[in-house]
């Protein structure tokens, strides 16, 4: 099932990652009234997966929900790791950059696993993490990350035997409604949507159809995606961060070419007086591929903004101004184009 035809509530969701401590020790209650400031706004959309915090985000976000009907909202989570009882240090995990992101987070071990026993070991895991009866829509997390090196192929051809036909068969069954992958690179998705035997759903795609970065999801994997009919969900519409005041980009620092031309958005948006957040999840989507959008936040003041700027009216001659200055890719569409 594509998932904009399961959404309840419009395409804005909430990625959860930051749940699961990313960057920061975020208080229990700070979480939690995280989550119940986007429910109260409307949302009814919420991502997460095992490897945010080593778990802490699914059980951060089961906690908050459990007081809301199961029917009531559409869920999203991952497979591709498995979390252990074996405690580590979390700074000290091998997953490159991954490991700093969540230092914070839970210290049990995270293992990499694409087979079809990993996909259901890791579902049955984050139903009990999250204490809910089912998911919605399962995605093959981070199958091709620059710290796999040229393993992630390795990896895909495991995926492809194992979770893969997996979920394909979860979703035959109704045990699921869909899948798809969740990553944040553009190589694996096009080889997905080049087997003939595998039939996706969705696929969430994070940072690569953002303001700062389109150009390949555009010319390659957006038309590919528009001919198989597989929905496109937008992760990390303000590219870590930095899109909305923060401090990274690609989970690391931000390189200067990136400053600067954040620089020239956020004068094109003074200069037209909105958010830059609105421009960002306005642009992210405009593409007809895109079926949601699910922006990351821990505190419950940044769910009220990406609220607010979702529904911010832009005027034309912003989207206008925007191509005019080079700042898109002339033909990424844009919401005058509609």
């Amino acid at each position: 099932m594509r998932i904009r035809e399961s959404l309840l509530a419009g395409p804005l969701g909430f990625g959860t990652a930051p749940l699961g401590n990313m960057f920061r020790d975020i208080p229990e209650d700070e979480a939690l009234a995280t989550v119940d400031a986007a429910w109260d706004a409307g949302t009814r959309f919420f991502d997460t997966a095992p490897f945010y915090g080593a778990g802490l985000a699914e059980i951060r976000l089961g906690e908050a929900l459990s007081r809301r009907p199961r029917s009531d909202y559409v869920l999203s989570s991952k497979v591709g790791r498995l979390i252990l009882d074996e405690i580590e240090d979390p700074s000290g995990r091998d997953h490159g950059e991954k490991g700093e992101i969540f230092k914070h987070g839970r210290p049990n071990k995270i293992v990499p696993d694409y087979t079809a026993d990993g996909t259901m070991k890791s579902i049955e895991d984050s139903l009990k993490r999250m204490k809910v009866d089912h998911i919605d829509f399962v995605w093959v997390h981070d199958i091709a990350q620059d710290f796999y090196g040229d393993r992630w192929l390795a990896m895909f051809e495991t995926a492809r035997t194992g979770a893969f036909r997996a979920l394909s068969k979860l979703r035959d069954q109704g045990v699921i409604k869909g899948w798809g992958l969740g990553v944040n690179k553009v190589e694996p998705v096009e080889l997905l949507l080049g087997l003939s035997e595998a039939d996706p759903d969705a696929t969430l795609l994070a940072g690569r159809y953002t303001l700062l970065d389109h150009e390949m999801a555009l010319q390659r994997l957006m038309p590919a995606a528009q001919r198989k009919k597989v929905d496109i969900v937008i992760g990390g519409p303000y590219s870590s961060g930095v899109l909305a005041g923060g401090r990274h980009f690609e989970y690391g620092a931000v390189p200067p070419a990136i400053a600067a031309k954040v620089e020239k958005l956020s004068a094109l948006c003074t200069e037209y007086k909105i958010p830059i957040k609105a421009a960002a999840l306005h642009f992210s989507l405009a593409h007809p591929a895109s079926a949601a959008v699910i922006p990351g936040a821990s505190r419950p003041a940044r769910i009220l903004e990406d609220h607010a700027a979702l529904k911010t009216k832009i005027p034309a001659a912003f989207w206008q101004e925007l191509r005019k200055r080079g700042l898109v890719a002339e033909a990424a569409p844009l919401p005058i184009d509609r």
